[in-house]
């Protein structure tokens, strides 16, 4: 059964390091849903946070593979831990002087933010789960998106809780 998996990566701050990783992933036949990469606290690392959709079985392989690549410093399947992931999304949205106040009531039921105004748009930035930022984007569709960013999930392991079996 395909299951959805979140993956932490750090790697080494690199060129061609999310090239071999995204290759690894599609040479397995994984379509990855979202894919974010950003400097760590060290600026010589990259965290790379990774959604798959696959078999337990086969996206453990991947995990030990990926653990083997030079570049590579540490692979954890996070999805059996308790972690915390948010997105970040920016919508701009058609607006008039009449769905102004509707839209910007969707923005604040959703502590959202509205970053941008213009005479016939608002730009919202939103943060939170993936099911929020869909229930947003679903609300505002009604209203016309022009256009829409959004990060992929960032994700980090809880340290009150255990550790999965494969974070050590």
């Amino acid at each position: 059964m395909l299951k959805r998996h979140t993956i932490s990566a750090l790697v080494e701050n690199h060129f061609g390091v999310l090239c071999r990783i995204s290759g690894l992933f599609s040479s397995r036949g994984f379509n990855i849903d979202s894919l974010s990469v950003g400097e760590t606290e060290d600026p010589n690392i990259s965290r790379m946070t990774i959604v798959v959709k696959g078999d337990d079985r086969v996206l453990e392989q991947v995990v030990k593979q990926l653990n083997r690549l030079i570049d590579v410093i540490k692979v954890i399947d996070i999805t059996h831990g308790t972690f915390i992931e948010r997105e970040l999304a920016l919508i701009k949205v058609q607006s008039e002087t009449a769905t102004r106040s509707e839209i910007i009531q969707i923005t604040e039921v959703f502590r959202a933010s509205i970053v941008d105004v213009s005479t016939h748009s608002m730009t919202i930035e939103a943060t939170g789960k993936v099911d929020k930022i869909n229930a947003m984007i679903a609300m505002l569709s009604q209203y016309g998106i022009t256009e829409m960013a959004r990060t992929g999930n960032v994700a980090l392991l809880r340290d009150s809780q255990p550790k999965p079996d494969n974070a050590e």
